[in-house]
């Protein structure tokens, strides 16, 4: 039989998902910060570098000796305390330069009074950032345009920005080992639904077959509306095999108890030797055919029952007295002394009456059938706490070292009583019988031989 092929943990896969997510975050808000630094810091420089340049230009004034030059200590110290950067200016009117850098590149727009204008240049093997600003003069009666440009190198901005960016991704970085522990912890907790189902599954018994009613996420409503189906097919199908069983077994006793009648007639009339050792032993194999069609009606009885989980308060007492004064006609056919030894008054427990008898039936019948003649079978029942006791105690033959599960299984019989007629099924109805009702059923050698059958049931609880 092949096996189901396992797929990757859900809880894995869904870690790993998770991650990754984290990890794509981490690098956006590593992207994000260092673009955002960059994008402050140049502001922040340009606006310093504007009102550098716009100061110097403000100081511009025209003379009759011609346009007269101030730069301004001031203006210089605020751009020297941006950090240790070179800086270069040129003053321009009417297109000459009148001093700083003659060659410092001139901006590609005219710029106005109104604001200055930013750029980038290449200049002595220096990345500069400049701003060019212009004013009008009046020199010699005549107007001019006066054009002053500051430029400033940008290693401090570059450094500060390095910094901002490594610590976006120092914090990048603990942002994705912080969603290491998130992750499973959201797994877990996404998972949970479904751990709990799995866990009410696990709980229920090999024939509690009742729809699936556990609350889960609206994720979850179409798997469990599946499962639910499965199961009541799964229930369909095992109704009409317990069904035909008790059909057949029904049907199949009334031939044989004609067949036995017919047997015995025939056991009566035959003087021949052979003849009647021929007829006794299909008389045994009648017997055997309709106590094996008897315990499987029995068996299919116990199944259903057990499956409609109908139980209520049930007087073990009573039941147990029933079957042993019923069973004593039986016994007394062998001279076997059947005794009952129970409590006064009524023995309540929780279960189903039919599913009790059938389970107390096959263990008094079992005693009998394996007990020799003028043999004791003791029946008891006592209360302990909050459990019922009830034992059948035979001097019969034993388990002869069988084990008590094997003995439990369908068709399975001790190696001790193969000459006894049986089917092998009565243990069996016990002990499903028992286990649906909450119960346990052992079985266990006496020293001093033969058997004890211990069933225990839990008590009804007190209104």
């Amino acid at each position: 039989m092949s096996e189901a092929r396992v797929a990757p943990s859900l809880r894995r896969r869904l870690v790993v998902r998770l991650l990754g997510l984290a990890a794509v975050l981490a690098i956006i808000l590593f992207i994000a910060v260092r673009f955002s630094a960059e994008t402050a810091s140049e502001a922040t420089l340009d606006a310093v570098l504007g009102v550098a340049t716009a100061s110097i230009a403000d100081d511009l004034r025209s003379g009759e000796d011609g346009a007269q030059v101030t730069l301004p200590a001031e203006t210089f110290s605020m751009l020297a305390a941006m950090g240790e950067e070179r800086i270069f200016y040129r003053i321009l009117i009417g297109g000459t330069t009148m001093t700083g850098y003659d060659d410092l590149p001139l901006p590609r727009d005219t710029p106005t009074a109104v604001a200055p204008v930013f750029y980038s240049r290449s200049y002595r093997e220096a990345d500069l950032r400049l701003a060019a600003v212009s004013r009008n003069l009046i020199i010699d009666s005549r107007p001019a345009t006066a054009l002053v440009i500051v430029g400033q190198t940008r290693e401090g901005q570059r450094v500060i920005a390095q910094q901002l960016a490594n610590r976006a991704a120092m914090l990048g970085l603990f942002v994705f080992l912080l969603a290491i522990p998130a992750s499973l912890v959201a797994a877990t907790s996404l998972l949970r639904p479904l751990d709990r189902l799995a866990e009410a599954m696990a709980r229920r018994g090999p024939r509690d077959l009742r729809p699936v009613r556990h609350p889960v996420p609206e994720e979850l409503a179409p798997l469990i509306g599946a499962l639910n189906s499965f199961i009541a097919r799964l229930k369909s199908t095992l109704a009409q095999t317990e069904t035909f069983i008790a059909e057949a077994a029904h049907h199949i006793r009334t031939p044989l108890a004609t067949l036995r009648s017919e047997v015995e007639l025939a056991l009566r009339l035959a003087k021949d030797e052979p003849m009647r050792q021929r007829l006794r032993r299909l008389l045994r194999t009648v017997d055997e055919g309709s106590r094996s069609a008897g315990q499987l009606l029995d068996h299919a009885t116990v199944l259903y029952r057990a499956e409609q989980q109908v139980f209520a308060d049930v007087d073990l007492g009573a039941i147990a007295r029933g079957l042993v004064d019923r069973y004593r006609t039986t016994a007394d056919l062998k001279d076997i002394r059947l005794t009952l030894d129970k409590p006064a008054g009524a023995v309540p427990v929780t279960g189903d009456a039919v599913l009790l008898e059938a389970a107390l039936r096959n263990l008094i019948d079992n005693a009998i059938k394996y007990s020799a003649e003028e043999a004791e079978i003791h029946v008891s029942l006592a209360i302990s706490e909050q459990t019922a006791i009830f034992r059948c105690e035979d001097e019969g033959r034993g388990l002869d070292g069988a084990v008590d599960s094997k003995l439990r299984g369908r068709f399975q019989r001790g190696r001790n009583v193969e000459d006894v007629v049986g089917s092998g099924l009565g243990l069996t109805i016990v002990a499903e019988a028992v286990e649906a009702m909450g119960g346990s059923f052992s079985l266990a050698a006496r020293p001093e031989g033969g058997t004890c059958a211990t069933l225990t049931m839990p008590l009804a609880a007190k209104s």
